[in-house]
């Protein structure tokens, strides 16, 4: 039987190549903007572009955090993130001043360090990325995989136990995090080609 993916829609998602890679894996999928759909999905995907400030009120004023909260750390309903969405389950972003995101990863969102000429900020493009020792999120990949990129902040974590992948890109940041049936990456799988696609397509088999 197939699963019902949910793909959150408050308006800052790169929502239909995200449903394009998932039902290319066989999933079924639906695009979710009213809040009360939440309660349907089997799995639930939070996409992301764009400022930490604006998705976080765009979510609360939807109603998709509360219910987000709900089907998450209700019902434990699996769930992926993916760029913004990643940042937005942290507890604080620092895009912009200072703002209280979904708080289900103890850490902050900020700024990626300018330390040389090399970096360039916005981190646009492929990087490697080195996935914890049996990551069952990354299984089946090299243990340097490379995945696309669109980002100038990162989560980081308090506890080094969630980060699922590193990447370095003038310093290490968390590439991919997890906790318990929590997970998300800071790159894009649905725009990182077959790596991308074994990630999503690990995502939709896995049963934490």
């Amino acid at each position: 039987m197939k699963i019902m993916v949910g793909i959150v829609d408050y308006g800052m998602g790169n929502l239909l190549s995200v449903r394009h890679a998932l039902e290319s894996l066989g999933a079924d999928t639906a695009i979710l903007a009213d809040p009360e759909e939440l309660a349907d999905a089997d799995r639930l995907v939070l996409p992301g572009v764009g400022a930490f400030a604006e998705g976080i009120r765009r979510l609360r004023e939807t109603g998709l955090a509360d219910a987000l909260g709900k089907a998450v750390k209700g019902r434990l309903v699996p769930i992926l993130g993916i760029c913004l969405g990643m940042q937005l389950m942290a507890r604080r972003g620092f895009e912009g001043g200072v703002h209280d995101g979904l708080g289900w990863f103890d850490g902050d969102v900020v700024r990626l360090p300018q330390e040389s000429a090399d970096v360039r900020l916005p981190h646009v493009g492929w990087n490697d990325v080195s996935p914890r020792t049996q990551s069952v999120l990354f299984r089946g990949l090299p243990a340097c995989a490379d995945f696309y990129f669109v980002h100038s902040y990162h989560l980081r974590c308090r506890d080094g136990r969630d980060v699922e992948a590193a990447c370095e890109y003038g310093v290490s940041f968390a590439a991919a995090v997890r906790k318990d049936h929590v997970f998300a990456t800071q790159f894009h799988p649905e725009k990182s080609q077959d790596h991308g696609l074994r990630v999503l397509e690990n995502f939709l088999q896995w049963r934490p």
